[in-house]
């Protein structure tokens, strides 16, 4: 037995406190927003007179986009500094930097990137001026290893925190914030557990006539408990003895409305956390449509500012004044958050390509295929088209006074009918004498 041992602890009136990760929703909406951030490349881009290109890599880039340190990957990396930013509410990365001397003057390289412990993390201000500033900010890491002590220049550390400061300086975790909401969860979890373990039987009653003095109570509710309680003996028979009656108190978790205050526990935390209820496996309002714009209801609501965040502590500690003038900065790809199937992709690029918004080389890159050659097609429309409205004018106006000019000819005027009177009555005379 030792002194952290359950048996010691209840021997002595003292429970051991359980992880707040142990509750199921907690755990969920940490999972859920360290692998959201984690499962996005970070992209090296600078801005041109032509517009933003992806710029060349370099040995700083490298180790954003590659390899942060010898034992981690990125997406191993920014998933481990995401948990403890939302789990401590502050998260601390080490830049290990080294001075690399030449014939006139020298320059600091950027080695490598290191995750510190939040809670093996504590901030100084240094208001007496007693290092190398008054106000300024130290961050003192203690190794929790060896317990050496080690102090850090702000310039040496990103420091990333959660949206709930009052300082600025600090985030407060959402855990302290939401104590007693979360251990009410765990409370009803433990209680789940012991129906479980006790083969979801209820207590029951023993009622008897007579006396029974402490020993002979105890070894009777021993004999009833072991027939009766845990899950071994779910299905058996219980022996009562004559004269005695055993009653089950029926405490139904429908009554006591059980599975909806849990449910309404589980919403409050996620809420906390801006995870949307279908991430949390609550599909009870909402459908397929309803899932697609809760996922970009979470993107613009609670990863924007994460992003965000990420973004401008990284291009102010990792690159140089040099840099940021000439253009370059780093940025997260967020489009992979909103990947679709094969159908829309396709007419999406389709439509991009056909629009001269993207080259049909970078569509194909998109797709993770190789350059192909240029073709261009000329479309050929399958009717004429008129040479010019005016002209077209112009042709029918001609074809008008034309008709016109015909039908004045034929029509009859008053000297052309008097015309032909006289020839009628002449031609009559000569037929008559």
């Amino acid at each position: 037995m030792t002194l952290n041992s359950p048996s010691f602890l209840e021997s002595m009136g003292l429970s051991r406190r359980r992880k707040t990760t142990s509750e199921v929703t907690y755990f969920t909406c940490l999972k859920m927003l360290s692998e959201t951030l984690a499962k996005m490349p970070i992209k090296y881009y600078q801005r041109t007179d032509k517009g933003i290109i992806e710029a060349e890599q370099t040995d700083t880039s490298r180790l954003l986009t590659k390899r942060p340190n010898p034992f981690m990957t990125p997406t191993v990396f920014w998933n481990t500094v995401e948990i403890n930013r939302n789990h401590y509410g502050n998260a601390y990365v080490y830049i290990r930097k080294k001075f690399i001397r030449k014939k006139y003057g020298g320059e600091v390289k950027i080695l490598d990137l290191w995750v510190m412990q939040s809670n093996c993390v504590q901030i100084v201000v240094d208001d007496a001026g007693i290092f190398a500033g008054k106000g300024r900010l130290w961050y003192v890491y203690t190794d929790p290893t060896s317990g050496s002590q080690y102090v850090f220049d702000t310039s040496e550390v990103m420091h990333f925190k959660t949206s709930f400061s009052f300082d600025g300086v600090t985030g407060l975790p959402v855990q302290q914030i939401l104590r007693d909401t979360i251990s009410g969860a765990s409370a009803s979890q433990r209680y789940m557990n012991s129906l479980y373990e006790s083969g979801l039987t209820a207590k029951a009653t023993l009622e008897y006539t007579g006396e029974l003095n402490d020993k002979a109570k105890e070894a009777l509710v021993k004999s009833f408990e072991d027939f009766g309680s845990g899950a071994r003996n779910t299905g058996k028979i219980i022996p009562v003895p004559l004269g005695m009656k055993l009653t089950p108190l029926d405490i139904k978790l429908s009554d006591s409305q059980f599975f909806e205050l849990k449910k309404y526990t589980a919403l409050q935390i996620a809420a906390a956390f801006g995870v949307k209820p279908n991430q949390i496996n609550d599909y009870s309002k909402s459908s397929y449509a309803n899932s697609e714009l809760q996922q970009l209801s979470f993107y613009v609501d609670t990863e924007l500012f994460v992003i965000k965040q990420y973004e401008e502590e990284i291009n102010y500690k990792m690159l140089t004044d040099e840099e940021q003038d000439d253009g370059f900065y780093y940025k997260y790809n967020e489009k992979v958050l909103f990947r679709t199937d094969s159908k829309t992709q396709m007419e999406y690029l389709k439509n991009g390509v056909s629009g001269s918004i993207m080259k049909p080389n970078e569509a194909r890159r998109k797709l993770d295929l190789p350059d192909g050659e240029q073709h261009i097609r000329k479309v050929k429309s399958s009717k004429r088209r008129p040479k010019n409205r005016s002209n077209r004018r112009k042709k029918q106006s001609r074809t008008q006074s034309s008709r016109t000019q015909q039908d004045n000819r034929t029509k009859p005027t008053r000297q052309r009918t008097r015309k032909n009177r006289r020839e009628v009555n002449n031609h009559g005379k000569e037929k008559t004498f």
